[in-house]
């Protein structure tokens, strides 16, 4: 595994954070990476071969950007037919299952990378002074090939939604 790190990749509260792994970009094959469901179960991305993806990345669901952008994507996941959006951080299951359950959370699925933080290190968005995700996005598409890629520059931003959602369009 590539455990290159990108120092000052981007901020945190305006403080430069060093991301771990290496940077996505748009042409690259999806790498397979796995990660755990709210209800403790394994989950790969080789899953959803075969389906376009959009993985939203956030620091923690318990903050009020986080809340934020899972609500837009959760709310947007319901116009597209034939997408799957996760939702990534590297908070417990436990608090990403009550999470869910307390503000209506039904259409993305729900994943963390707390445990081997498999995905922050293939993608490139681990924080390493932190341990937590970046916010970003990544669009995959059928074929398994990355078709958008935004690392938030300050990771109490939001990102960019109608960006994100053209590039979804265009799938």
């Amino acid at each position: 595994i590539n455990m290159e790190e990108r120092k000052g990749a981007i901020t945190f509260m305006k403080n430069p954070m060093t991301l771990i792994g290496p940077e996505v970009k748009v042409g690259d094959k999806a790498k397979d990476f796995e990660a755990t469901k709210k209800d403790l179960s394994d989950f790969c991305l080789c899953e959803l071969k075969g389906k376009n993806v959009v993985i939203s990345v956030v620091p923690s669901i318990d903050t009020p950007v986080c809340e934020e952008q899972t609500k837009i994507f959760n709310k947007e996941a319901s116009e597209f037919k034939d997408v799957v959006i996760l939702t990534i951080s590297c908070d417990l299951p436990f608090a990403q299952a009550n999470f869910c359950a307390a503000k209506g959370i039904d259409n993305l699925i729900m994943l963390s990378d707390y445990k081997t933080h498999d995905f922050g290190t293939k993608y490139g968005f681990l924080i390493k002074e932190l341990m937590l995700l970046a916010r970003g996005v990544v669009i995959i598409d059928k074929e398994g090939v990355v078709k958008y890629v935004e690392y938030v520059p300050e990771a109490t931003n939001l990102p960019d939604f109608d960006k994100a959602l053209e590039a979804l369009k265009s799938l």
